[in-house]
Order: structure tokens, then sequence, then C-alpha cells
């Protein structure tokens, strides 16, 4: 039991409003945990001035310092979030001309997995808030765009979208069609527990690792990634879950009988490696 593996798929780390990097990777290490896939933040958490191609360098060196002085492997997905587009038309920006800046964000990001730097674009997607028609016309586009650049660079791209039922998967599964992207390829993040081929039409759900979620899953299925979306952010400590809770999550299945440890590794180490073509050499 004290080498099972774990992978928090969506972890965020932050120096600036945070613990930072090397904080939240011990505390995560201590625990258990063995790999995390960290999306860069969004450009207005840095500064008002800071810009799309700032924001991926940043959380590319916050991987090199993680891998560097802790035993965690840590990979970073870079693109842009879906409120950054949201913010520069509620400031007055037309929409086309910021659609135009977070394409170009989204081909930056693309580059970036290329160089073999990141191994993903993410977070993508669309508002988990009320916006108008047009604007939400863009973001789906910007969808289908960011999963054409994922089919050109063999990645995956992981999505933030409003709370997503069977009907969303399937919409989300069509994108993928169109863009010629394999569905598999596309991960849900911030998912619930829809791990039947029915119900997510072959994406990736990446489950909040919650007990009720984590039980509900496990009832249907084993696949799926397991996620905090911890924010680290002072002003909300330990939201979205805290950065242990994956490690310990994992084990208290395996203690209940829900989860072997045969599943454990494909969920944490199999799954992830041949999604991101990583090797985490465990």
């Amino acid at each position: 039991m004290d080498n099972i593996p774990s992978t928090d798929n969506h972890i965020h780390v932050d120096p600036i409003n945070g613990e930072g990097p090397l904080e939240v990777a011990l505390k995560f290490h201590r625990s258990g945990g063995t790999a995390m896939i960290i999306p860069n933040k969004p450009t207005w958490t840095v500064s008002p001035q800071c810009s799309f191609d700032e924001v991926m360098e940043l959380v590319m060196e916050y991987v090199d310092e993680i891998n560097r002085e802790t035993g965690v492997k840590a990979f970073a997905v870079v693109g842009a979030h879906p409120a950054e587009l949201s913010r520069r038309v509620k400031a007055g920006m037309e929409l086309t001309m910021a659609e135009e800046l977070m394409r170009g964000a989204l081909e930056t990001a693309q580059n970036m997995v290329m160089e073999q730097k990141a191994v993903g674009i993410g977070e993508i997607g669309r508002p988990h808030y009320p916006v108008s028609p047009e604007e939400m016309e863009a973001h789906n586009r910007l969808m289908i765009y960011a999963m054409e650049l994922a089919r050109e660079a063999d990645c995956p791209v992981q999505l933030h979208t409003e709370s997503s039922t069977e009907e969303q998967f399937r919409e989300f599964a069509k994108m993928a069609s169109k863009a010629g992207l394999k569905k598999k390829k596309v991960i849900k993040h911030f998912s619930g527990p829809l791990v039947l081929p029915d119900e997510n039409h072959g994406i990736t759900p990446s489950l909040i690792a919650s007990g009720e979620v984590m039980r509900e899953a496990l009832r249907k299925g084993k696949n799926f990634l397991m996620e905090t979306d911890y924010l680290d952010d002072r002003t909300r400590p330990g939201a979205v879950m805290g950065p242990r809770t994956v490690p310990r999550r994992t084990r208290k299945l395996i203690n209940s009988g829900l989860l072997t440890e045969e599943d454990a590794y494909q969920i944490h180490v199999e799954r992830v490696e041949k999604l991101y073509s990583v090797d985490l050499d465990l």
C-alpha cells in the first residue's frame, strides 16, 4: 500500500496568490501523490498586464521546479480559460477581436505542446455562467478550434464547461468528431460520475475526487481520471479540494474494497501515460 501511485489530473499552483508549486507538491507527495497535471491559471491572477504567453511560460517554470526539487512528476497543460474571453468582452472589447486573441493563445499553447514543453491544451471551453448567445457561439467555435489544434499536435484537451450531463457529453463528442480529434483525447475536467459509454460518449471524464462522486462512479466502472481542481488561493483555502485529496481518497477506496491496487495503477498511471503520451517512470 505504500507504493500506490496517484495522479491529480487537474491541480493549480500559484506562488502569487497561494502557497506556490513546492509547498503544494510537497503536501501532495507526503500524502502519497506521484504525478500532477498542472494547467496555467488565468492571466489576471498574475497581473493586469500579464499576456497569454507569459502565463503559459510561468506554469512551465513551476513544473520544472517541482520536477527538480520534489519526488513528484509534474506536467504542464496550457491554454486560455473561457473567462479570458468573457472578461475582455465585458471590458468593452469587440467580440471578434477577443475571439481572435483567444485563437492566438490556443495556437501558442499548441506550439508549446509541439515543442514538448507541455502535454496538453487546456483548460479551454465555455463559461459555467450566463453569457449572450453570440458570446456562447464564439466559445463553441474556440472549443472546436482547440480540438483541431490538439489533433494536429496529437495531444488531449482539458475542457472547462458548465456542469455537464450526458447531453453535454454527446455535444462534446460531436465537436471532437468535427475536429477530427479522438474522443478519448477530450478530457472533461470537473466531471461527475459519467463513467458508462452511453453517458460520456467516448469523452474521458476527470472526476472531482469527492467520496460521493467516486463511490457512484465505481458502481459503474473505472474508466476515469481523478482530480481536485485545487486553486492554490489564500482567499479560498482548500478550494476546490485540497492537494492531499487524490492520494488519500485512492487509499480509502482501496481499503474499503471499492478499488484494487491494479485498478489504481490503471487510473493513475496507464491511462495518464496513454492520454498525455508521457512516461511516469514508476
